[in-house]
């Protein structure tokens, strides 16, 4: 559902439109008829340069922003790059919230990550569990960036009255997912390993962990649906959860992934590799209780990104096509 009230030649930037969440933003925003939507590339436009966020914000003037872009990755990455992590992240979201305060920005939604919650915080995770207990060691440059972004848009909406909000999305996938083996999060990871192991005529698959960490799966679709929703229904302080309200392990998650692509695979578990968080679920019953829920199931959901990753497989992210490795 999405609300008349939002003219649909507003202007609307989404602040990372090539990523996995702003490429379903801008297809969705299309499919719900919004005409003017603002993008601007990395090399257009780098999103932690305050003087030039603020010379694109005086010169394009959305009404409506997506703040979506930012530094992501899984355990590989975030162990491997915290500086970039915590760096990126907080000066993205401090710019563009700053920005849409200085030109008027009618309304901003800011996307955080479930990973903002204690380690061991009561499951499912509720909003207030917010800053209760201490952060999964292995993303906590990550989640303490995002929680400095839910921080922020609350103390513009204090001090200037700004109608800027926060989203905390569970662990997302889909079509223009990452899918790069060390920075990519661990479902696109799983699928192009079972994909490359069925290709190459292979029976057996590493993976890290033990496969009893529970994980909730949202599709990027799914997503993009609740910002539109939120956008147009959400005007409260606190940040709210979106989610399925479902969760998987993640060895039930890599037996999915090899019933669709590759049904004679089987895993071997590396038990000497973290497994993260031992569980991550959203409690969703704010977001459900307006009106909105997701539609996509697991299984869907990975058949459709796997149907764009066989399309799209040497063009993909993290993806390097074998011709492009001959000198």
């Amino acid at each position: 559902m999405v609300e008349r009230s939002i003219p649909h030649d507003a202007k609307i930037f989404v602040a990372g439109h090539g990523g996995l969440v702003g490429g379903a933003i801008v297809r969705r925003l299309g499919d719900a008829g919004f005409s003017n939507i603002l993008t601007a590339s990395r090399d257009q436009l780098d999103l932690r340069d305050q003087a030039a966020v603020n010379y694109w914000f005086r010169a394009n003037r959305p009404d409506y922003v997506y703040l979506v872009a930012g530094t992501v990755g899984g355990i590989w990455a975030n162990a491997n790059r915290p500086a970039d992590f915590i760096y990126d992240n907080m000066m993205i979201h401090a710019t563009v919230v700053h920005a849409s305060y200085l030109y008027g920005v009618e309304k901003l939604l800011y996307l955080g990550s479930s990973c903002i919650y204690p380690r061991l915080a009561p499951q499912p995770m509720t909003e207030d569990a917010l800053l209760t207990g201490l952060l999964e060691p292995t993303n906590e440059p990550y989640a303490i960036a995002k929680i400095a972004g839910i921080k922020t848009c609350q103390a513009y909406r204090k001090q200037y009255g700004c109608n800027f909000i926060s989203g905390m999305p569970t662990n997302l996938y889909g079509p223009q997912d990452n899918f790069d083996l060390q920075t990519s999060h661990v479902l696109p990871a799983l699928m192009r390993k079972v994909h490359e192991a069925k290709v190459e005529g292979r029976n057996e698959i590493d993976v890290w962990g033990s496969g009893v960490a529970m994980r909730e799966f949202l599709y990027v679709d799914d997503l993009a649906d609740a910002c539109l929703f939120l956008m147009a229904n959400y005007d409260e302080d606190e940040h709210i959860n979106i989610g399925t309200g479902v969760e998987v392990s993640i060895r039930e998650l890599a037996e999915t992934l090899i019933e669709v692509i590759h049904p004679d695979a089987r895993i071997r578990w590396d038990s000497s590799k973290p497994d993260g968080a031992p569980r991550k679920l959203l409690d969703v019953r704010k977001l459900t209780a307006r009106g909105w829920s997701s539609q996509t199931s697991l299984r869907v959901g990975i058949e459709r990104t796997y149907a764009w990753l066989v399309e799209h497989y040497d063009g993909a992210r993290g993806i390097v096509a074998p011709s492009a490795l001959v000198s």
